[in-house]
Formats: C-alpha cells, sequence, structure tokens
C-alpha cells in the first residue's frame, strides 16, 4: 500500500476515534438538537455567514466519514436556516461529502478488491456503464437505503465521480427537502421515527417507483423512435409468432421450443439442415480424429504389447466413412423430423424486409412473404479467407470445402499446408499427419493455440511435432505462388523470406459471422464483426434477436444451444418477462491428442484482468487408469479464490479431458467447491479419479499444519 493510501487510512481513522473518543455523538441527538435549537438561531442572527459556512463544513466531514448522524444535522439545518437556505446547504454538502466518501473507497480500497473479485466486479462495472446512473438515482431517491453504504460500494466500481456527483445531487433532493421540512417543524418532534409516518413511506415508495415508471416510458419512446419508419407497414395481424433464419444449431433449438411452446413458427435454411456443425465441423473434424488416431495407434502397437504396423487403407474410404457418419445423424437435424414437431420448415433464402416481414426465394424459384411478430437471426459464420496475393489462383480448400474436394482423393494429399494455429488448425494438422500427409503448419503469432496458457500451447505443439507435424510459429504468409505447376506458399520469418511448397492448402485461420445477404443492411441494424446485441440477445429492433455465430462472443454449438433458448424464450415471452443470457460458465475443448479442454479463467485470463487465483495442479501421469491405458500425461489445473475452494476456471490437458471437464462445468454452475469434489466417491479405476486428486491436491495444501501438530502430539500420549 503506498504512502499516500496509508496517509488518507490514518486521517479517516483518527476522525473515527475522535468521534467516539470525545462522544461527539451526544451532539448528534434530538435530544441536544432541540435544547440547543434557541442558541443556534440567535448564533446565526448575528454571523449568518459563519455559521452557515461552519454548518456545511461540518456536514461534508460527518458524510466524508459516513458518521451516523446525517438525518440529526439534516433537521438543524431545517430549524436554523429554514426551508430554502437550509435545502441549499445540505443539498450540495451531503453531495460533496458523498462524493468525498465515495473516492476515497476509490483510492484506498478498489485496488485490493478488484484483485480478489476481478471476475465478478468486471461483471458489475458493465452493468453500472449501461444503467449505473439509473440505479444510483433510484436508490438515492429511497432513504431506507443506508446512504454511506451506496457511497463505499459505488466507489469500486468505474462510475464515474462526476455523474455520481451529479445523480447524487438530483436523487436525493426529493428527501433532503422531507427532512430540512421537518426541521423547520422541530418542535413538534418526538422522534426520529416520527418523521417516517405512513404516508411518508408511502410517498418516498411512490418516488422510488417512479424512476421504473420513467424507464419504462423512456424505453417505449426510443421503441417508437426505433420503429417510426416502418409504422406505417407494421401489420394488423401476424402470419407467424416466430420466423428463424438459419438452421445451424441456433436456429434449430430456437425453432424447437417455439414448437414446444406451440407457437406458429417457420425455420428457413437455403442449404444443408444441420448447419456447419453437423456438415462441415463438429461432426466430420471428430469421425476424421478418430480413424486418424486408430492409425497413430496401429504405429504404436509395441505400446500395448502389440506387433506396430503400418495401417493401409484407401482415403477414399476413410472420407467415406465420414460421410456416413453425418449422414446417420442427419435425421436428428433433419426437415421431417422439425415439421414433426410442428415446425414448418422452409428452404431458400431468407430476407427481412422490415421488422415484421420477410421475404423467402425459396430453392424452387418461387418466392414466399410472411409477417411475423418476432425473427431470430441464426445465420452462422464461413471460414475466413485471408487476401493473400496468389491465393485465388493456386487454389485453397477451407474447413467448410475440403470435405468435398478431399472425398475425390485416392490419397491423402501427400504435402499440405494448414494456414492457422488455432483450434481447427490444430485439430485438421495432427490427423492428417497421422494419416501420412507432410504437414506444415504455419501460424503469424509466437505460439499455436494463443487463448490458452503457455504451458499448454507448449504442450499442443510438442504433440503435433510428435506426430511429423512441422510447425512454424512466427511466420508470416505474404502471397502463394504458382508456377509450372509448382505451389508454395511465401512467408517472412524473423525478417527473411522462405518458400513453403504444397500440393494442397488448408485456410483456418477463424471464422467469420454472416452479416449480409438477409436484410441487415437495409434495416440498419448495426454489425461489428457479429451483430449487435445487447444482454437479452436483441437487435436495434427489439423484435429482432440473434444467436450463436452471428451474434457470438463464442463461436460453439454449445454456446448457440444455449443462446437459442434465451433468444426464443424472449421473442415469445419477453412481454412479460425477459432473460439475460447468462455467460457465466462456458467450457470449450480442442480435440488434439491429448485433448485441451477448458471452463472459466486461466492463468493468462486472469493475470489480464488483475484477477488474484490460487493455482492447483495434479499431474495425470500419477493417475493409475492413465498409466493402464498408457495415456499417463497431461495435467488438471484448477484455478481458485485465493485462500477458499471456489472455483473460478480449470483447464485439463489429457485423454478425454472434454468429458472430464464436465464435472467443474457443473461445480462452477451450482456454486460447488472442490471441498464438494473431494467429497464426492469416483469409480475406481477411471480417469474422471483425475478430478478428485486434483481436489486432493487443493486440501494437502491447505491443511491446517498447527492443528495436525497437535493432534501428532495427542497421538503420542496416547502411545504412552
Amino acid at each position: 500500500m503506498s504512502f499516500r493510501k496509508i496517509f488518507l487510512l490514518a486521517v479517516v481513522a483518527l476522525g473515527i476515534a475522535a468521534f467516539f473518543v470525545f462522544d461527539l455523538g451526544r451532539f448528534l441527538s434530538l435530544e441536544y438538537l432541540k435544547q440547543s435549537q434557541a442558541s443556534f438561531e440567535a448564533l446565526y442572527a448575528s454571523q449568518p455567514l459563519k455559521v452557515s459556512l461552519v454548518y456545511f463544513a461540518i456536514y461534508v466531514a460527518a458524510t466524508a466519514l459516513s458518521f451516523p448522524g446525517a438525518a440529526i444535522i439534516t433537521l438543524a439545518g431545517g430549524a436554523i436556516f429554514g426551508l430554502w437556505w437550509g435545502t441549499l446547504l445540505v443539498s450540495f454538502a451531503s453531495s460533496l461529502g458523498a462524493t468525498l466518501a465515495f473516492l476515497t473507497s476509490r483510492f484506498v480500497l478498489r485496488d485490493s478488491i478488484e484483485a480478489k473479485f476481478g471476475n465478478r466486479l468486471a461483471e458489475i462495472n458493465r452493468g453500472i456503464e449501461k444503467d449505473g446512473a439509473f440505479y444510483l438515482f433510484t436508490l438515492r431517491l429511497i432513504p431506507v437505503v443506508p446512504f454511506f453504504v451506496i457511497n463505499l460500494v459505488m466507489g469500486l466500481t468505474k462510475m464515474k465521480a462526476l455523474t455520481f456527483y451529479a445523480v447524487s445531487q438530483i436523487g436525493m433532493l426529493a428527501g433532503t427537502l422531507v427532512y430540512v421540512n421537518a426541521g423547520t417543524q422541530l418542535a413538534q418532534i418526538d422522534s426520529l421515527q416520527g418523521i417516517l409516518s405512513p404516508a411518508l413511506l408511502g410517498s418516498f415508495v411512490l418516488l422510488g417507483v417512479f424512476p421504473l415508471i420513467a424507464k419504462w416510458i423512456v424505453g417505449l419512446m426510443q421503441k417508437r423512435k426505433v420503429y417510426a419508419r416502418w409504422a406505417s407497414v407494421k401489420p394488423q395481424r401476424f402470419d407467424r409468432n416466430l420466423i428463424v433464419i438459419g438452421a445451424g444449431a441456433g436456429g434449430l433449438v430456437s425453432a424447437y421450443i417455439a414448437a414446444v411452446v406451440k407457437a406458429k413458427v417457420t425455420l428457413v435454411e437455403a442449404h444443408k439442415m444441420g448447419g456447419d456443425c453437423l456438415n462441415y465441423g463438429c461432426v466430420p473434424s471428430k469421425a476424421l480424429i478418430k480413424s486418424a488416431k486408430l492409425a497413430h495407434q496401429m504405429r504404436r502397437g509395441e505400446t500395448y504389447g502389440l506387433h506396430s504396423t503400418t495401417p493401409t487403407f484407401s482415403f477414399k474410404a476413410v472420407m467415406r466413412r465420414i460421410q456416413d457418419i453425418v449422414r446417420a445423424i442427419e435425421p436428428h437435424d433433419s426437415v421431417e423430423r422439425y415439421t414433426g414437431l410442428g415446425v414448418e420448415v422452409l428452404q431458400g433464402y431468407a430476407k427481412l424486409v422490415n421488422p415484421w416481414t420477410v421475404e423467402i426465394k425459396l430453392n424452387d424459384g418461387s418466392t414466399q412473404t410472411l409477417t411475423t411478430r418476432s425473427v431470430v437471426i441464426a445465420a452462422g459464420a464461413r471460414p475466413f479467407v485471408p487476401p493473400l496475393p496468389g491465393l485465388e489462383d493456386s487454389g485453397y480448400v477451407t474447413s467448410d470445402t475440403m470435405w468435398d474436394k478431399f472425398g475425390e482423393l485416392d490419397e491423402v494429399p501427400k504435402r499440405l499446408v494448414v494456414l492457422g494455429g488455432g483450434p481447427i488448425g490444430c485439430e485438421l494438422a495432427q490427423s492428417f499427419a497421422r494419416l501420412g500427409s507432410q504437414v506444415t503448419q504455419v501460424e503469424m503469432g509466437p505460439r499455436v493455440m494463443a487463448r490458452e496458457d503457455e504451458e499448454v500451447s507448449e504442450l499442443a505443439r510438442q504433440a503435433l511435432m510428435k506426430d511429423g507435424v512441422d510447425v512454424r510459429t512466427g511466420h508470416k504468409a505474404l502471397r502463394v505462388e504458382n508456377t509450372g505447376g509448382m505451389k508454395a506458399l511465401v512467408v517472412e520469418h524473423a525478417g527473411t523470406e522462405e518458400r513453403i511448397e504444397f500440393d494442397e492448402l488448408l485456410c483456418a485461420v477463424g471464422r467469420s459471422a454472416r452479416l449480409t445477404g438477409y436484410g441487415l443492411e437495409e434495416l440498419g441494424i448495426p454489425t461489428n464483426k457479429t451483430v449487435e446485441t445487447n444482454e437479452y440477445l436483441q437487435t436495434l429492433y427489439p423484435n429482432i434477436y440473434a444467436a450463436g455465430d452471428v451474434a457470438g462472443p463464442y463461436q460453439f454449438t454449445h454456446v448457440a444451444s444455449h443462446q437459442a433458448w434465451y433468444a426464443a424464450v424472449n421473442a415469445l415471452f419477453g412481454d412479460f418477462k425477459m432473460f439475460k443470457a447468462d455467460y457465466r460458465v462456458i467450457p470449450w475443448a480442442t480435440f488434439i491428442d491429448p485433448e485441451v479442454a477448458r471452463v472459466g479463467l486461466n492463468e493468462q485470463e486472469a493475470q489480464e484482468k488483475g484477477i488474484a487465483v490460487e493455482v492447483t495442479k495434479y499431474g495425470i501421469d500419477d493417475l493409475d487408469r492413465a498409466i493402464a491405458d498408457s495415456e499417463a500425461h497431461g495435467f488438471v489445473k484448477a484455478l481458485t479464490v485465493p485462500g477458499k475452494d471456489t472455483i473460478l476456471g480449470v483447464t485439463i490437458v489429457g485423454t478425454h479431458a472434454g468429458d472430464l471437464l464436465a464435472e467443474y462445468v457443473l461445480a462452477m454452475k451450482h456454486g460447488l467447491g472442490l471441498n464438494k469434489i473431494l467429497g464426492t466417491i469416483h469409480t475406481y479405476p477411471t480417469l474422471a479419479e483425475a478430478n478428485k486428486y486434483a481436489a486432493g491436491e487443493w486440501k494437502r495444501a491447505h491443511a491446517p499444519q498447527q492443528l495436525l501438530a497437535w493432534v501428532g502430539r495427542f497421538h503420542d500420549w496416547r502411545r504412552g
């Protein structure tokens, strides 16, 4: 703690100590005020300016130091100065003192509070940034909330001091008037409780409700303003309760929920039902990973006491198996299934004509126009292709197009360049290397999987290189050259250009939301890499929602499904109750070998956000089942609140890490700590025991050593 903080704390402590040591509280009683009223009035009559300034200073100091008795000082203001001059003095003195308390709290306490509770405070600050002034105003209107608590708590947030002062000045005015006016009638007051009569309390309640009514009116006016240019085309009746654009995970779940609650819903999809995950992403990539892993295990047969062998296979057969798996899962997301559930499925391109009208160009060439009360946009995302010179001419594939193109090959690509070191690039690079491709992975950044901790990134790099991937980090792609049929990617590294020859180039540098082609531009709906939404997933138009990859902030199938619930329920029942999308516990996994799975914070994020954490780590190389399976590598790393078992985040590296993570996701969702996991019986021998042993590591680190020493002495005594 700095000297200035220590000095300020000392001043505050001395002030509070003086208050109690000299029993200054006796001057802040109703009896003393009534007894001294005549003396104060006489003094004010003789020296009005001096008495006013002294009173102002006392009020500021008392409020700044959060002394009890503000109500008595306010009554004194009314008794001595009268209604208008007393109100003026009290209003400015109370606001200035409150702001000093606010700034003291911020200067002395905020850094330490942020270090311990930064993650929670960040969420509060987002709310303060959006609606902080409104809620402070509401609290100021209701005097049953202790004002000194408001001053100190608001100081811990990122509310601007000027905003705090201005809102306090206005918000406390009504209460100040009531108390100062009561002070002018001091002779008739027997107790402070007498001021707060049922009628007066009722008035305060009405004052407290007024901002809520005002907010509703403001919201209504904003809504009218947004819809103003469309007022003439708003239909009197609607064909549908909900239209969903896109049949990926977000769209399918939105339509399903609407059908379950008996809403009339239409789902529009231009291409394949199931979206990217079923057709190009999660499902086919995991099928490829499984084939590649089996080929890898065949080469390592001696690890299991068997003969190692080089797998012989038709790559076309591998790709055919992947397509068979996609077809096997297709019925879950099919037109027939959703039609059977009560969803009208239209295959074509949807476009928003106005906030309530959707024009659909069907794949058969016809056009259909429908009106709807609400819309959910779930248009998904597409692979991002960098603007590299020569790339289009030389040819490339993405995680979307590779399945069809590679499905025509008899053998794996001999030389494959994977552009990108994120999860998709790492999964596909390792898989093709295990199937026999000569893979070069190019990443512009200093490491692969940059969102993970450095040790995780390093383990991923080592795993890829062990399988034969030539991982080149710190290499910036410049252009693609095609000379006489010889294709090469030209990269820059350490100021020098290098050529990497290839037969196929796979772009895996990320995905971008689909933001064009369905009317966002015409309606003026703001976008910034994704469709801009509020916490309820509403766009600029409150009846138009967005969910999934097109909305962000996460591009995961399970998050799209999660968001879809909020979007659909808010769209259908938002007039009665709105639900804020909850992103507090979001898990994800990268299915390289060994797998990397995470939920919540990792060390890298905790450091960036300034959140203090305690790290507990358990090595899976010590786990019996992992040893038996010859998979004894990786770790479980748990981040907790220092000194507590509250889980802030978990990273697991190892076989089946994605499955093991589920226990921690459940624990974080329901507020269960490591002690609860430690106290849960886990089947032996299973990989899930790693979670229990990680909790055991935390428990050992927090064992009460002094108590155990005394227990040891007790046992010594028992042995005589």
